[in-house]
């Protein structure tokens, strides 16, 4: 048996069934890094992949608040610190009810390798809570932010752990949750957290970086494919979600010149064939209105109500695009969607979301079509890389022009997209930039593990 094999033969004996976002991640990444064991008998002898798929530290915490009408509120609170073999752990807190302890292990799983493809000094971690703040009152949304605060502080610094937002959890929440670090440590240690507000160290683009970054991967990677210096001018571009990441996304495209024709969000989603709206979408999102209101000023626009979905099927993939980008969350594209995607003439699929493609989806695309396929922990690595920049900016205590950091998250995403394909080329992979990114990341984060030893 080989080494991989075995490998995961004992992760699906140690997992549980509720595992099952973790073991599609670790399976995803193992399955391409086999060309790497096979001639390195020294990964086996040390055990790099046992180390590499077991987190350092699972930390699981009771929150106990109170509501606007005094009443006692129970949620449950985690933080996967999973490697810090490159620097201290480093990864979003998401509060959202579908949170638990599989969801997080695979992001902080996926974090880590994202993490060592932007080249930084940073591990890989992830937390969060089942709570969700749709419906809550400011009021309720900073008293839980005060109480998760007091036991993650127990666990985070700038030296050892910086969280930053994710789903969820935003300017808002993190000024909030800083707010408490600050009282409890009794420091203004403004890098214990990224994605903070101006006013106090946070960095300028880091709402727009996730999203920005995705485009500028794409931006780069189809200088392969087209000989004009304006690559994405004239490309037609479905988007799925509506939060930060997609708002972004078909902010960057529209000014690169592409067409972003679709949003979606839980309850439904928008097609508008002219483009969409950017200040209309961010206005809605801003005031907590349904995107059904768009069709309000666009008459011409659609709106596909969630109910209305085929079954096992997204309208957003079911329309005739260039480009397709999927923003909103893990295992949305389907094996269907994908099939449609292929019919309607997309070329290439991007991940905009964590791990958003399901395992048959991933699957189809790989070995019956000719799609090029950008992984998440490549395309959607600017949010993190612009942590960073402001973690950089919080250590030399000084605050950086939009143009500087714009320029170099650009310079980050280049070097991803530049590094990922010389290593498929080097395993005759050319046109898998999966396979890429995986052993990429890989080597970076086992070979330094290798260098470390054992402790």
């Amino acid at each position: 048996m080989s080494y991989i094999k075995k490998v995961l033969a004992e992760l699906d004996n140690s997992t549980c069934a509720i595992d099952k976002n973790f073991t599609q991640a670790v399976k995803e990444v193992l399955d391409s890094v086999s060309p790497v064991l096979d001639n390195n008998p020294v990964y086996e002898k040390e055990k790099i992949l046992e180390r590499l798929i077991s987190p350092e530290r699972i930390i699981k915490f009771k929150v106990t608040w109170l509501d606007d009408n005094n009443e006692i509120q129970l949620n449950t609170g985690y933080r996967i610190q999973f490697n810090s073999t490159l620097g201290p752990y480093k990864g979003g807190l998401r509060f959202h009810p579908t949170v638990n302890e599989d969801i997080l292990k695979f992001l902080a799983f996926e974090q880590t390798f994202k993490n060592a493809l932007t080249g930084l000094p940073i591990g890989g971690g992830k937390g969060g809570s089942d709570f969700n703040p749709k419906g809550k009152s400011d009021r309720e949304i900073m008293k839980f932010c005060y109480a998760f605060m007091e036991e993650l502080s127990k666990y985070i610094g700038s030296e050892i752990d910086i969280p930053a937002g994710d789903i969820g959890v935003g300017g808002t929440e993190i000024g909030y949750l800083y707010a408490k670090y600050k009282k409890i440590k009794n420091s203004y240690n403004n890098g214990s957290l990224t994605g903070k507000p101006i006013e106090f160290g946070g960095s300028l683009l880091r709402k727009q970086a996730t999203g920005y970054g995705v485009v500028y991967f794409i931006n780069e990677m189809l200088r392969d494919y087209y000989t004009s210096e304006e690559p994405l001018k004239g490309k037609t571009v479905t988007v799925s979600g509506a939060g930060n990441v997609a708002i972004y996304t078909c902010e960057k495209l529209s000014q690169l010149g592409a067409k972003a024709i679709t949003v979606s969000d839980s309850k439904g989603t928008i097609y508008d064939k002219d483009g969409i709206d950017i200040f209309l979408l961010k206005e809605l999102k801003e005031t907590k209105k349904s995107l059904e209101e768009y069709v309000l000023r666009y008459p011409n626009a659609v709106y596909i109500k969630s109910t209305d979905y085929d079954v096992n099927q997204h309208p957003v993939w079911n329309i005739p695009c260039d480009i397709a980008i999927p923003c909103a969350t893990q295992n949305e594209l389907t094996e269907t969607d994908a099939k449609n995607l292929y019919k309607n003439g997309c070329r290439f699929i991007m991940e905009g979301a964590n791990m958003p493609t399901t395992k048959a989806a991933f699957s189809f695309i790989q070995t019956e079509t000719d799609i090029v396929f950008g992984p998440a922990k490549a395309v959607n690595a600017g949010g993190v890389a612009t942590s960073q920049i402001e973690m950089s900016q919080n250590a030399s205590m000084l605050s950086w022009t939009e143009e500087k950091v714009d320029e170099k998250l650009k310079e980050i995403m280049r070097n991803i997209y530049i590094n990922i394909k010389s290593v498929a080329v080097k395993y005759d992979k050319k046109e898998n930039l999966a396979l890429g990114a995986n052993i990429a990341g890989f080597l970076k984060v086992a070979d330094s593990q290798l260098k470390t030893g054992i402790y």
